[in-house]
């Protein structure tokens, strides 16, 4: 029988497929880090509307990956053909490797695909653009729910290479 989980030597990380009964960890994770790490969003959703739609929108539709160390969820990336919806990680836990390995994985495939961040977030930006991806676009965030400038980024397989740095 095949297992959800693949065990990993590096510090006791483990990385897995999400399951339907993590989106109550990883509702919270998300909540917490963004309150931590991106202070400057407005708080737009209750702690029962992240659940929802978590439960309901992101872990159904999304191929969604998670990193744990002792059992408890501390990074997450979502993904679906073309686009890394998301990709957050504990704010005690970044600057620690989790975040390139879980892109990695979402770029395994090696076909383009492409994200949003906020222009704000320096952090993400000079993440993803050391790993290949180029900024495609600015916004004035008209088009998202925070109403907050954004950048769009494209990440395309170097020749010869379909995975990131």
């Amino acid at each position: 029988m095949r297992t959800a989980r693949r065990r990993s030597e590096r510090g006791g990380v483990i990385v897995r497929r999400a399951l339907p009964g993590d989106a109550e960890a990883l509702a919270r994770l998300h909540r917490l880090t963004v309150r931590r790490s991106l202070a400057f969003l407005p708080d737009l959703h209750t702690p029962q509307e992240d659940l929802w739609f978590f439960a309901h929108e992101l872990l159904p539709k999304r191929d969604v990956r998670v990193a744990e160390i002792d059992g408890e969820a501390r990074a997450y990336v979502a993904f679906r053909p073309g686009w890394i919806d998301h990709l957050f990680v504990h704010p005690d836990h970044q600057g620690r490797g989790l975040g390139p390995r879980l892109l990695r994985l979402a770029l395994a495939d090696g076909t383009e695909r492409r994200l949003w961040t906020f222009q704000k977030n320096l952090r993400a930006r000079a993440f993803y653009e050391a790993r290949g991806f180029v900024l495609e676009a600015l916004t004035d965030g008209a088009g998202n729910e925070e109403r907050e400038p954004d950048a769009l980024y494209v990440w395309r397989a170097p020749a010869g290479e379909n995975s990131p740095r």
